[in-house]
């Protein structure tokens, strides 16, 4: 018998975080009695008076939006980390005692500082990223760009930023808590363990090959073109080998851009087009608006040198979805507790969504 990719389990592996992904595509034939999204049908007001994100609304915490007219940023009301806090130091009795206590080896802790902001893609209340205009994502990858300069030159209360993450939950299946189309931005005085564990393992790579990771992923996917979704001059999506969710893509700068503060004009434009595209073909493929988490990893703002020259441009979108509009992906069980697994394989994944529309979304063809 000879082994088929389509039906017998293997592993894959990850070579950005050093993991490994079991994959077992014949599961994805047996039935499904489990639990099912409930469908939410699409609201398409332009303005919600109760909205905390809604122009001229009034916020959570009191504070007055004003009648923005494109993209609209402000400090979040509910931070996960702040700058007002005093630092840490660890007490001094465990600091004399630290190479022998049990507690100061176990129990390690680290002071946080930093900001977090949240970004208003539109003042139109229903138009989530595929919707809207390119110029009008324009203006959200420019905010992007613009609050990295601002960060890196402008530190709070003689704090610097030393990484900004970027990044949007769209969808009740992924926790977002306001439909208004939003995503976030935190400022931190450290690098998030996913970034760094990246950069470190693409350290490790150039170090051994000489080569960059990404830069040679790229090559070979542009060379084997199974599981590219789409590309133009200045990036690929793609359904990478190691992918953990049914439907997840890697966005990857196709020449070696460290983060947004290297993006010309036509990288920014470029970016704007792939991204409504691959959205595009999202909500068309269970024609519903299709949740995900989505996040930018760069170079940080500052980090040593391997860290800054290392990094390479890529956003990551994990979307949760894997039979249809109401059945999702569970991590749980063997993947809480052994490893990552996924019952679909990349490229049957990428064949999926290699043939959907991207110019033109389902509901423009209601009606």
């Amino acid at each position: 018998m000879k082994f088929d990719f389509t039906d017998h389990s293997h592993r894959r592996y990850n070579p950005l975080n050093d993991t490994w992904v079991l994959c077992s595509p014949h599961r994805a034939k047996r039935p499904w009695q489990g639990e099912q999204e409930d469908l939410r049908k699409n609201e398409l007001q332009s303005y919600d008076p109760k909205c905390y994100l809604c122009p001229g609304n009034d916020r959570a915490m009191g504070a007055k939006n004003p009648d923005y007219t494109t993209t609209y940023v402000f400090r979040n009301d509910y931070p996960a980390v702040k700058m007002d806090q005093p630092d840490y130091v660890e007490e001094e009795s465990h600091m004399e005692e630290k190479k022998v206590s049990l507690k100061s080896r176990l129990l390690k802790t680290k002071g946080v500082k930093g900001d977090c902001f949240v970004i208003c893609f539109s003042p139109n209340h229903s138009l989530t990223l595929p919707r809207m205009e390119i110029n009008s994502i324009i203006y959200v990858l420019e905010t992007w760009k613009q609050l990295c300069f601002q960060l890196k030159t402008v530190p709070s209360q003689d704090v610097h930023y030393k990484y900004i993450e970027f990044f949007e939950n769209k969808g009740s299946a992924m926790g977002c808590s306001n439909p208004h189309p939003h995503g976030q931005a935190w400022g931190l005085d450290s690098i998030p363990t996913n970034v760094s564990e990246e950069i470190k393992n693409m350290t490790k790579y150039i170090e051994s090959y000489g080569t960059h990771l990404l830069g040679d992923y790229v090559k070979l996917e542009m060379e084997e073109r199974q599981r590219i979704v789409l590309e133009n001059d200045s990036f690929i999506a793609l359904v990478p080998y190691w992918a953990l969710w049914p439907f997840e893509t890697l966005l990857i700068s196709k020449e070696h851009l460290h983060s947004l503060m290297d993006f010309k004009e036509k990288h920014v434009q470029d970016l704007a087009i792939i991204m409504k595209q691959l959205t595009t073909k999202y909500d068309n493929l269970f024609c519903t608006s299709f949740p995900y988490s989505m996040g930018v990893h760069q170079a940080p703002l500052y980090g040593s040198q391997d860290e800054c020259n290392n990094s390479w441009f890529h956003m990551h979108f994990y979307p949760p979805l894997l039979r249809s509009a109401s059945v999702k992906k569970f991590c749980v069980g063997f993947e809480m507790l052994g490893e990552a697994q996924r019952d679909l394989t990349s490229e049957q994944a990428a064949a999926r969504l290699q043939a959907l529309d991207c110019e033109k979304h389902y509901l423009d063809t209601l009606g």
